[in-house]
């Protein structure tokens, strides 16, 4: 039995190996173009995967670390061939993802005490307010209650978008009205939860630019009013990046760190770019571990990152090399 049979079923395989075509096609299409001709992996060769992974979005930084350890490889193991990187790339690129905390998930399970209160941020425009969607349903879906609150309190459409996918996943709704405070929000909401016996709490925040300091620090005011109203909370701070957008989620992500806990990434909307080496050069800078990806637009369409199941499906042959 293989890794996709005990735990992908055959429509989320699916699913993945669509997400990653876009990334897969450039990706594979410029590695055989390095290797063309070539009969070992010299020099030149790992300057042309040099070029492959930054314009992947791999990153500069997790880049050169690939690269050097491919390096010592073929000093080690002097008899390597350039028909071999694909497969030392992937072994490194597999290390890599398990030494920066990117551990395999398998379910929605719930092992913190409850409720299990997870706080997302991000920005304007990542899919913040579809994710909390697609979480809701997943966790419903796993038989657990589930509350969403409306802590983007700035923003009539985000309070408006919640309360449909509220109704839409069959879980429960908590608003303040427009102009509340958040912090206020979130710390009812998690009193509430407590109350109500909620298993997932989800708590949305505003869509803050991340160059505006004043409002990244107001994050940290949410966190501590969630504690203050369920000590050890909230369990999980989700990040949300757009993979479309490549290097600018990363720094996305670096100022995030810097002012919030955040404890797990979402990459959404892998299915609509060829960037999705992003994930990696996000895994290795900031050893935060990716939770979720977005392969496509339905309701079902939000994945458990698995580390594993990532690398099998963005090493197989695209469906045009076929």
């Amino acid at each position: 039995m293989g890794f996709f049979d005990r735990f992908f079923n055959k429509d989320k395989k699916e699913d993945l190996e669509k997400g990653l075509e876009k990334t897969k096609v450039g990706f594979f299409e410029k590695i055989s173009k390095a290797i063309a001709g070539k009969s070992t992996i010299d020099e030149g060769v790992l300057d042309e995967l040099e070029q492959v992974l930054i314009s992947s979005d791999v990153g500069l930084e997790t880049t050169i670390k690939i690269i050097d350890r491919i390096n010592a490889r073929v000093a080690k193991d002097k008899y390597l061939n350039a028909a071999e990187l694909s497969s030392i790339l992937r072994d490194e690129i597999a290390d890599l993802l398990s030494e920066n905390n990117t551990a395999d998930i398998e379910t929605y399970e719930i092992k913190e005490r409850r409720p299990y209160v997870i706080l997302v941020v991000g920005v304007n425009g990542v899919g913040k307010t579809t994710t909390i969607g697609k979480l809701a349903y997943q966790y419903t879906q796993a038989g657990h209650k589930v509350m969403i609150a409306a802590g983007d309190t700035f923003r009539a459409a985000a309070e408006n978008q919640l309360h449909i996918w509220s109704d839409r996943v069959g879980c429960q709704f908590f608003t303040k009205g427009m102009g509340a405070d958040p912090s206020a929000v979130a710390y009812e909401a998690t009193a509430q939860a407590v109350k109500d016996k909620i298993d997932v709490l989800i708590v949305d925040t505003a869509g803050r630019l991340h160059t505006k300091t004043n409002l990244m620090n107001e994050l940290s005011k949410i966190q501590r009013s969630i504690d203050k109203a369920y000590e050890g909370a909230p369990h999980d701070v989700l990040l949300i990046l757009d993979a479309t957008t490549g290097q600018n989620a990363i720094e996305q992500c670096r100022q995030f760190t810097a002012t919030t806990h955040v404890t797990g990434l979402v990459l959404t909307k892998l299915d609509g770019t060829a960037k999705g080496g992003v994930a990696i050069g996000i895994s290795d800078q900031f050893k935060i571990p990716i939770k979720y990806i977005g392969v496509g637009e339905a309701i079902d369409k939000l994945q458990v990152f698995n580390r594993r199941a990532f690398i099998d499906s963005l090493f197989q042959k695209s469906k045009t090399e076929l």
